[in-house]
Formats: C-alpha cells, structure tokens, sequence
C-alpha cells in the first residue's frame, strides 16, 4: 500500500499542463488552496502504479476572469451594471516544480524516494496536498533513506520537525560544499554542528582554517587545536607536540616564494627571481648532498619541499650585488653590481620580522629533513598517524598571520594536504575534508594585483576541480558568497545557506540553484537564525532545516551592546589589550 492513502475527494485539484520538471494544477475549492503555501510539498499521481510523483509549489496564482461583454456594452463602466451583469469568476492555478519520486517499492525495500522523474503527470492527474500524518510519514522515509555510516545528521525539517534532516556524508564530502550566511544567521555553529559529527567518526580527517580563533572551544577530545606561531613564541621550544605550528620558507613553491622576496614593480623583477631561482637550487643541492640524499637530489625541482638555509640564498645574493669579474682592461662591475640592493633588503627584512618568525625562525627542529614528514602527520594524518597523533579534527589558528600574507600561509596547508594526497599510493589514500572559513579572504573573486592571492586562488582551484580524484573535498564557508572565486564556488554541488540579505550574495546563491528550484532563493532574506536552506547532491530532498545546536559553542558569538552597555560594573580590559598588541599575542 505505501505511506500515502489519498481518496480523490482528497485531491487539492488536477493536473492542466505538463512541462519536463513542472506541472500547473488548477484548483477548485478555495478553502484547500487558502491553506496551501509556497514550498511546500505535494504529491501527484504518475501514469505508473505503485509509483508517485513529489513536487514543490512554486506559484499560487488567483486569475480573475469576468462575463464576456457585446459590443453595446465594451467601455461600460461595472458599477452600471446589475449584480447579475458583474458577477466575476476567478481560476485559481497552483504551479509545482517536480523534485522526485517515491516508490512504494524499490526492489525488495519499502517506501523509497529518489530524486529521480522516469514519468511525468498525466492531464487530469489529481495533486494531493502533503500534510498531517502523511508529511509526516514522507519525511520519516527521507530521514531514513541510506545506511547509518553515510548519514550526517543536520538538523530537523522545518516542515516537519518531527523528522531529523540527514545529509548524505560520502556526497556532501565528495561533491564539495558551500556553508554561507550574513553574519548573525548560524553559519558558525552549523559549520560547528558539521564538524563535531565528523569527529565522532573512528577514522576522521578534517582541518578547518580558522581565520579569527572562533572555533578553539571546540578544541577538546576528538578534535585538536592548532595555531601557527606568534612573535611571542619565536625562541620559545614551543613546537608541534605543544600544537604550535611552523610552516618553513624551504615549504613554498617558486611563484609563492617570488612573490614574498621580490617586489613586481621593480624594474629589474625578471633578473631577482632568476637570480633567487639560481641560488635556490644551489641551497637545496648543498643540503641534498651534506645529508646524503642521492635518490632526491638526482630528480629533485625547484619546487621540491626540500629544506635550505636562507642565509646562504641571501649571501650569494649579496656577492652578485658587489661582484667584480674580469675586463679587457681589468676589472670592472659585474653584471648585477649595485643591482640587487632593493632585494637584498626586502630579504633581509622578511629574515628578521618577527612577525614572519613562524617562516623563518622555526629554528633547528624546522631545519630537519624529516620535519615535512612530522608536519604532514600531525595536520593531515587522520589514519596514517599513530595512535598518539590520530586525531580527527584539526583546527588550525592562523588569527596571528599578518593579513598581507594570509592567502599564501592558507594555501601552503592547503597545497600540502593535495600533494600528499596526489603522491599517495590510491590504494591507501585516506580521505582528507578541508573546511575553508571566511574563505573570501583568501579565495576572492578578485584579485586586485595580489600575486599572495594569485597563488592561493590557482591553489584552491586545482583542489576544488580535481581533489575528488584524491579524496580530498571542501567546504567553503562565508559570509560573503559574492566576494568568493566563481571557479571554486561552480566545483561544489552542495549548498547550506543560512539567511542572506545582500541582494549580489543572493544572486550568487540564486546561480548556484538549479533552474527548476530557483524560487527556492525568495527565502534566504527571511531564515531565522539557525535554519538553512538545504540543495544538493548530499541531500534528498531541498528543503528547509532547522540546524542543530552544536555541543560546544563557537566563540563567534555577536555582541550584545545595549545589554552589556547596561551592567553596572565596567568589563574593560584595556591594559590587557595594548600589551597584547604590543607583544602581538594574545596569550
């Protein structure tokens, strides 16, 4: 029999026009469409037995359609006439976007839905409205679609929410996802929601860049906290087994590495990055060859995550910029004599900055062949780590990175976790998820000159078109769709968006819709906060959820001004504010 048991005095109305994925009902009885709103469910007959059709209301529209007049009586005004002569009758259309099919039975399983349309409507087809007991029952059968291992439990559906809201976890991983919402609207715990389900799994591997420090209460059991080194820490042995992360110079390919050292603008630009390309690999050979590693040194490039020592790339620098080679009439200037000051000063400059001590002044530990090896443990181990190390979820603080560079440092983890992925045997590839926080700031739409941002853009890129292949996925999250790469945001085919109330974010959202559910996007201005708005491989049904509360609350909390400004007693702490700004910490 199946979950639904109409009668066809239960019809809403029946079916008058047939499109490939919509339907227009015409309804009869004005009480049943008064009840009927926009995206809810409905359920049509289909010209298969056993089977139906689901759709979403899209349109309800009241026509109105008065007598026919003669020719006496065309520019006669209505309020002329008798009663008997204006009596007007309306036709009540109800248009519905098809979504799916629910099949009473699926081989040996019962009651299945599958967003799938191997039929269409027939004319005169009835349309049933989906509520009570009936929505109910349906939405139980989409909360429970799908072996326990794959489900990602997101909230409940505002339909119905009696009914959980599961996300398919291998295709929302696999497909690439999109968490975007105005700031206020829940983007944060549900990205907090998310993540702690995927701790919860024996064998996660997750990292999640956190831009602002926000996520470090979630920092406890499963899931382990990060931050990359501060000025406050240079000199310190603070390390990886204290969570505090150097990512070493010797780790940035080429461009990345150019891109630091060598000013653009400058008229001799070509010369400094040939010149740093050079002594580059000299330093990296010199390395390879006092540590006896032939097997790297005979096939190594310059991009190579090979270590090296700076201070020898800046001495043969240096050397050019006072070399004297030998003349017709005896010594004179070398070619880069007095050329190469400006580098030299850019490097020296970077060398000494504190703020930049997590590149350049990792010390001793950071200078070991096997540091990228303990690195790529600690951050993206997952199942390849031992048992000490075998953390799920990893969050990495990068709140103390200078903005300037903060593209290029998010990208360095970010290209670490595909080249370690791309280099694995497939065989023993151990899927890794990359959460992308505040993602418009280092994955912007545009570029304005910013050769960091070049770098990490074509870094994101390759990762969002082709990280599938490795079992590497992301989840882009933001507050600002419209300010995020397009070429990224098209790779992902799942979307959660919480509320939006820019007009150019909504287009964004709107785009990323399929045309059949674009009506969808009229809601994201008035979600509350904590519901989303659900569309995607990973999801069964788009639908309306309201998000679960995580366990442990993000520190991203808005502020409450008119309370706080009411306390008696006064919070300040600005003593505590300057010195942290002097010493740049915040610990």
């Amino acid at each position: 029999m199946g979950i639904f048991n109409y009668e066809d005095s239960d019809a809403l109305g029946r079916v008058v026009e047939v499109d490939t994925a919509t339907v227009v009902v015409r309804v009869d009885d004005a009480d049943k469409l008064r009840s009927l709103q926009v995206n809810r469910l409905v359920l049509l007959q289909s010209s298969r037995s056993g089977e139906h059709l689901i759709g979403v209301v899209q349109k309800i529209v009241r026509s109105s359609r008065g007598p026919s007049k003669t020719v006496s009586q065309i520019g006669e005004r209505d309020t002329d006439r008798s009663p008997e002569q204006t009596d007007i009758s309306y036709e009540d259309i109800v248009s519905i976007t098809l979504i799916g099919t629910h099949f009473n039975k699926k081989g040996a399983e019962p009651d299945v839905f599958r967003r799938t349309l191997e039929t269409v409507p027939e004319i005169d087809a009835n349309c049933f409205q989906m509520e009570g007991d009936s929505l109910t029952r349906f939405m139980k059968v989409i909360a429970q679609v799908g072996d326990s291992d794959e489900r990602l439990k997101l909230g409940v559906y505002t339909l119905d929410e009696s009914a959980t809201a599961f996300l398919n976890g291998d295709k929302f991983f696999q497909r690439h996802a999109i968490i975007v919402g105005s700031t206020g609207s829940g983007k944060s715990w549900t990205t907090a929601t998310v993540l702690e389900q995927v701790a919860s799994l024996p064998n996660a591997n997750a990292i999640i860049f956190d831009i602002h420090g926000e996520y470090a209460p979630l920092g406890v059991g499963n899931i382990q906290r990060f931050r990359i080194a501060g000025p406050a820490d240079i000199g310190r042995s603070n390390g990886l087994r204290n969570g505090v992360l150097y990512l070493p110079y010797w780790m940035l390919e080429y461009e990345a590495m150019v891109s630091m050292f060598v000013d653009r603008t400058d008229q001799n630009a070509p010369n400094q990055s040939m010149l740093i390309s050079r002594a580059v690999v000299d330093a990296k050979k010199d390395f390879l060859s006092s540590h006896n590693c032939s097997d790297v040194l005979s096939n190594f490039t310059i991009d190579s995550p090979v270590p090296f020592k700076i201070r020898d790339v800046l001495s043969t620098i240096k050397d050019l910029d006072c070399e004297m080679v030998s003349g017709a009439r005896g010594e004179k200037q070398g070619p880069y004599f007095g050329k190469l000051s400006r580098l030299i000063a850019r490097l020296e400059n970077k060398i000494t900055d504190r703020r930049l001590g997590f590149l350049f002044q990792g010390g001793t530990e950071t200078m070991q062949f096997d540091y990228l090896v303990r690195l790529s443990l600690a951050l993206i181990g997952g199942a390849y780590a031992p048992d000490s190390q075998n953390t799920g979820v990893k969050i990495v603080d990068f709140s103390e990175v200078p903005s300037d560079i903060l593209p290029l440092i998010v990208s360095l983890i970010g290209r670490l976790a595909f080249s370690v992925q791309q280099w694995s045997p497939p065989p023993e590839r151990h899927p890794i998820a990359l959460f992308c926080d505040e993602a418009h700031l280092y994955i912007p739409h545009r570029v304005a000159g910013s050769v960091s941002n070049e770098v990490s853009i074509a870094i994101f890129e390759r990762i969002a078109k082709e990280g599938r292949k490795y079992g590497l996925g992301l989840v882009v999250i933001s507050q600002r769709p419209s300010e995020v790469n397009r070429t990224v945001l098209s790779q992902c085919n799942n979307l959660i968006s919480m509320r939006l109330t820019n007009a150019e974010d909504q287009g964004v959202v709107r785009r990323l819709l399929p045309d059949s559910l674009g009506g969808f996007s009229d809601v994201l201005p008035i979600l509350d906060t904590g519901e989303a708005l659900v569309v995607g491989d990973a999801s069964l049904l788009p639908c309306r959820v309201r998000v679960d509360t995580p366990r442990t609350i993000p520190s991203s909390g808005t502020v409450d001004f008119w309370t706080e400004w009411s306390r008696l007693e006064n919070r300040g702490a600005i003593n505590e504010a300057v010195d942290g700004w002097r010493r740049q910490s915040r610990d």
